[in-house]
């Protein structure tokens, strides 16, 4: 017995020591593969489960592979409802709730819908779209889907032959086709032939959910109504669909400039159907935008998020029709405001939480004004949560992050300071032990956007950075899109010099802690923090080394090369050319960090997607030739991919691997 107790003993010690160990571990790139993506809440008519779509890396396949979830609102559990499928999103409850559609790849590898009964069987493929399917949405009764798809090539077999010239307009220049545009379509839910609803040289966009809305009745459909299925175009309005007839009415009735960048996006019938949301642009800005509410019968909106101030990308109608819940980046989270129309906004208490997304925010209304929300803290990863109604806390349900809670995370922090007459704020992210007595180096990380925001939420850049030993600085200077419309307006004309003060004020604080090494500090972005890189390195001294990634070198090349430079107008001159306008075209070239080349001193690494359409690679490639032509130690590591930034699990954990070890072997 005496023997049996000591082996007991053992065995627990053996156990308290196992934890120690893991509890002592720090975040490394492998524990990414262990990150989760939760995407696409949905909460049912019912209120009683929300499905969800959840990504995990698989590094055998090097892709993120997706399956859909219904997780129980009472008890949390989740029960899998897709398995060996591929491009799983977009589920979707039917009115009733009895059965789901989603979007999937069949045998063809072509997005389609699918339909699961919540009785049980199998998936069965509703469409046979040759283009593959982008969204959809159920009629009100349940009998049939609206959907998307793009429009078949009309001269395909001429194309085939040799005859395969098309036209440039404003798109990126490693378009290879001239652009078809896509319509909307009607198929019955039991299966049938599909019918073309609407044609055009115009298009229904498909590069975001929520591009059309049922009206309540089922007899009209309001959509997104892009000029030109070109990636630059910039005039955007809101029509709405007679389902029987086809006939189509503008709902806003404004004058729009030909040469004008007015876009009205994302419309959502209310559920009584008298009122229709949607967004509009702010003046001069591509990537911010207030909420607006018009009658069903056609007028110009009434701007309800005015008196907010703040860059807006969601709404969701109440489920009475009497308030909207808007979302919006806001100083250094996600906020959720409620709006009556008839009273004051209030914003929702979302505790420590901050809504997932980036230009688009993970979270919907459902019964009796429940919200179902993506969210991540500080020292979480994301999960999903609920709130029964707006006055209640959110409340996690799903635990997928079992395996990093064993793992020794950074704190972070939100500081601000002065600079002119703005105060900006940024996030620090401290190294796991950290100690106040040490003196750690210093990675300033500007964010991309540049209308975006660093959060107090789950970064795993960051904390990558910071179990390597660094203090990691996520400023986020003018141009921001988390202290309203003044402070991220006012980079117009003034995309380095600002924004690149508001960095060094903010350091300058930092250099006054003492745990602050100011000989040891790295800078490194990706996209507008690519650009804020490069701009830092040409105008301030004192970089041990430097990181950009995708990064904006040469405004003018950036004007006319990117997928959406049509845009860069509005955003660097209110809307005025730098070729048709001298003293522009000179204010450009001031602010492009190719200007100020010759004044890096600094080890620099350049990272870049060779397929890059929001930033393409010839801007890294001219950065990288004028640093090695003066000398200055670079290196340039491409990726041969598409896309704005490498999203596959071997090449993230890559581009990781190649930003840390040009951290270490300067700041070590």
């Amino acid at each position: 017995m005496k023997y049996k107790k000591t082996i007991l003993v053992c065995i627990a010690l053996i156990n308290v020591f196992s934890f120690q160990l893991l509890a002592q571990k720090k975040f490394e790139l492998g524990d990414m593969d262990k990150l989760y993506t939760l995407t696409d809440p949905q909460i049912s008519p019912d209120g009683k489960s929300i499905l969800a779509v959840v990504s995990k890396p698989d590094t055998i396949t090097n892709k993120n592979k997706a399956f859909i979830y219904k997780v129980d609102v009472e008890s949390g559990a989740a029960q899998q409802l897709t398995f060996e499928r591929t491009l799983v999103n977009y589920p979707r409850w039917s009115p009733s709730g009895n059965a789901i559609a989603f979007i999937a790849a069949d045998a063809t590898a072509k997005a389609q819908i699918f339909l699961l009964s919540m009785n049980g069987g199998e998936a069965k493929k509703i469409t046979n779209s040759l283009s593959g399917v982008t969204q959809f949405e159920w009629s009100p009764d349940g009998t049939a889907f609206a959907f998307v798809q793009q429009d078949e090539v009309p001269n395909k077999k001429q194309i085939e032959k040799g005859y395969d010239g098309f036209e440039i307009k404003y798109n990126s220049m490693f378009m290879n086709a001239r652009p078809t545009p896509s319509h909307l379509w009607l198929i019955p839910t039991d299966s049938g032939e599909a019918k073309r609803l609407t044609a055009g040289n115009w298009t229904v966009p498909t590069g975001a959910p929520n591009s059309f809305s049922w009206s309540p009745d089922g007899k009209n459909i309001i959509l997104q109504s892009n000029e030109s299925p070109y990636s630059g175009e910039l005039i955007f309005t809101i029509k709405t669909v007679e389902v029987a007839t086809g006939k189509i009415t503008r709902i806003t009735s404004s004058q729009i400039a030909p040469d004008a960048m007015h876009k009205e996006r994302q419309p959502l019938f209310s559920p009584d159907g008298k009122s229709i949301a949607y967004q509009l642009n702010l003046k001069n800005a591509g990537y911010a935008y207030d909420i607006f509410v018009t009658s069903s019968t056609a007028s110009n909106g009434i701007n309800v998020t005015a008196k907010l101030d703040g860059c807006f990308f969601r709404s969701a109608w109440s489920i009475d029709s009497k308030a909207l819940f808007v979302a919006a980046n806001d100083f250094n989270t996600v906020s959720l405001w409620m709006l009556p129309f008839n009273g004051a906004a209030k914003k929702l208490n979302l505790s420590n939480v901050c809504i997932t997304g980036a230009y688009w925010y993970n979270y919907t209304v459902g019964k009796n004004n429940s919200i179902a929300m993506i969210a991540s803290t500080a020292q979480s990863p994301q999960e999903l949560y609920f709130m029964a109604n707006p006055e209640s806390a959110p409340k996690q349900l799903t635990s997928f992050h079992q395996e990093i809670k064993l793992v020794q995370l950074g704190k972070v922090e939100t500081f601000s300071w002065k600079s002119d007459e703005f105060t900006p704020n940024g996030i620090l992210t401290f190294p796991p032990d950290f100690d106040p007595a040490k003196k750690y180096p210093l990675v300033v990380e500007p964010h991309g956007g540049p209308r975006s925001t660093s959060k107090e939420a789950f970064n795993s850049s960051t904390q990558l950075k910071a179990a390597h030993g660094y203090i990691v600085f996520q400023p986020n200077y003018r141009g921001s899109d988390n202290m309203g419309y003044r402070f991220s307006e006012s980079i117009n004309g003034d995309a380095g010099e600002g924004p690149g003060r508001d960095v060094m004020r903010g350091l300058a604080e930092l250099k006054k802690r003492k745990y602050i090494d100011s000989t040891r500090i790295a800078v490194t972005g990706w996209s507008y923090g690519g650009f804020m890189t490069t701009w830092l390195i040409g105008n301030y001294q004192g970089w041990k080394c430097a990181i950009a990634g995708a990064a904006v070198t040469d405004w003018l090349a950036q004007y006319s090369q990117n997928d959406v430079g049509s845009m860069s107008r509005f955003e660097v001159s209110k809307g005025i050319s730098p070729f048709t306008d001298k003293k522009v075209k000179a204010n450009w070239i001031k602010n492009s960090p190719i200007t100020y080349v010759e004044n890096v001193k600094t080890p620099t690494l350049i990272l870049s997607n060779t397929g890059d359409e929001r930033v393409p690679i010839s801007q890294s490639y001219t950065y990288f030739r004028a640093l090695q032509d003066n000398g200055i130690e670079s290196k340039f590591i491409a990726f041969p991919i598409t896309g704005h930034i490498p999203t596959d699990p071997i090449r993230t954990k890559e581009m990781n691997r190649y930003i840390l070890d040009w951290l270490d072997k300067y700041l070590k």
